[in-house]
């Protein structure tokens, strides 16, 4: 596992901006580690009926597909939310074993790794967000940095509440 104390081998934009977000995916799959396939699947937070550890590992997945292949290749979006099932992906991870989800998000993660290192980080991305600016590579990394980390705070107060397992 990426460790954020970790001396990174460079220290160049791309190595610091990739080491976070190798760390942000590293510590989401390190907080499923052992988790049953019961309480991967289990809702806790009345409000939030879609939040299952299951959920936001696919969410995470789906969220760096889309900034990734729809925003900044701007490739057909053929994710599975809709219009009427925005968080589709979430509702859905409940349907697949978690150790799957996670090896998805794995391959995939290994996939952007490779495209992210044969990038330029000020390149546009060819779709436009939704002020209709083209961000670049560098603001999608960090973006996808902030958003990981965020759910993975999700993730460690799902786990606590779970089964007891704290931190990771």
């Amino acid at each position: 596992m990426t460790r954020i104390n970790d001396t990174p081998p460079a220290w160049d934009d791309r190595t610091q901006l990739t080491t976070f977000l190798d760390y942000a995916r590293d510590t989401a799959r390190a907080k499923c580690e052992g988790v049953s396939p019961e309480h991967a699947r289990t809702a806790l937070l009345p409000g939030s009926p879609l939040m299952t550890m299951s959920g936001l590992i696919n969410h995470l997945r789906w969220v760096e597909y889309y900034w990734f292949q729809v925003v900044f290749l701007g490739e057909e979006d053929e994710g599975p939310w809709t219009d009427e099932d925005p968080d589709r992906e979430m509702r859905t991870a409940v349907d697949f074993p978690l150790p799957r989800l996670l090896g998805a998000y794995a391959d995939q993660s290994a996939r952007y790794r490779e495209l992210v290192a044969g990038s330029p980080l000020d390149k546009r991305a060819q779709r436009p967000v939704r002020d209709g600016l083209h961000v670049d590579l560098r603001w999608i990394l960090l973006h996808l940095t902030e958003e990981t980390a965020r759910h993975n705070g999700h993730l460690d107060i799902l786990r606590e509440l779970l089964d007891g397992t704290k931190g990771a």
